[in-house]
């Protein structure tokens, strides 16, 4: 048997390769300089308004972006703790409700009318009226001995009830694109339905969903930001209670870009899944 190591590719084969890598670096550097143009055209266009010196001076601050930071860095840790909550919330509530919209059998009718009608009213109402009528309609009621509520756990209360209506329906989409043959398999074997859901249908949607729950959870990072309202101490409140101090906007702007760098890691796993998922079902349909 010949040594597969001492095999050497031919004069066409170098050339053909020799070819694709001028080829690669000739479009990297195409893509290099009209990014770079684009870039100066759009920088010479923004600053040659007759306004840029006052937004430059309002929004662009350095030493005020300096001061600024460490209070709304204080607050993100804040946004971060309910993102944690507020995510594990909407994604165990979200399958209970979808699990409700799937029932069949009529004694549970009133599980899935419930389940429906939650999904529909939830997805049709703004997420600030929301919290506005957790944040101050919950403590209003005063409730026999339960203390004061941290504006913290309304918040996530408030956005667990938004959120788990999306989810709900991204879970009910990936059960029902299972077909029932899978799930009649699963009885004709002796599992009980429960067992069945369990163990044959929910892993291949949760799989199949997987990339629209990132979705849901990056717009999730960024609605966070609302709790504000509720007199949270966040990155947003700590922005404004920094722009009131030094009539600048410039934290605002700190905020925001705080913001963006705790979203594109999942918004880059986002991508990443989808594509995954996406290469996986063009080898399913080649086979």
């Amino acid at each position: 048997m010949s040594d597969i190591s001492q095999f050497k590719p031919s004069a066409a084969e170098l050339e053909r390769r020799r070819f694709r890598a001028q080829k690669r670096s000739r479009s990297i550097m195409v893509s290099l300089v009209s990014t770079l143009a684009f870039g100066l055209v759009a920088w010479f266009a923004l600053t040659s308004t007759p306004g840029w010196s006052r937004v430059n001076a309002s929004f662009f601050d350095w030493n005020t972006a300096v001061t600024a930071f460490p209070k709304v860095l204080d607050g993100l840790w804040l946004n971060l703790r309910v993102l944690v909550f507020a995510a594990i919330g909407v994604l165990i509530f979200g399958l209970l409700l979808a699990l409700m919209r799937t029932l069949r059998n009529p004694v549970f009718f009133p599980l899935r009318i419930f389940s429906r009608a939650y999904v529909d009213f939830f997805r049709g109402l703004p997420l600030i009226i929301v919290l506005y009528l957790v944040g101050f309609g919950i403590p209003g009621l005063r409730l026999p001995g339960v203390g004061r509520i941290s504006t913290e756990l309304l918040g996530v209360i408030a956005l667990v009830l938004t959120y788990s209506a999306y989810v709900a329906e991204v879970f009910r989409a990936g059960i029902e694109s299972i077909h029932p043959s899978q799930r009649l398999a699963a009885r004709s074997l002796g599992l009980s339905y429960s067992q069945s859901m369990r163990l044959v249908v929910l892993p291949q949607a949760i799989r199949r969903v997987a990339p629209p729950l990132m979705n849901d959870f990056v717009s999730l990072q960024k609605d966070v930001g609302l709790i504000s309202i509720l007199g949270a101490i966040d990155a947003v409140r700590a922005a404004q209670i920094q722009v009131a101090i030094s009539a600048n906007f410039t934290p605002y702007l700190v905020a925001g870009l705080l913001f963006v760098l705790l979203a594109i890691p999942s918004i880059r796993f986002a991508d990443r899944i989808t594509e995954k998922f996406a290469k996986r079902e063009q080898v399913g349909n080649a086979l």
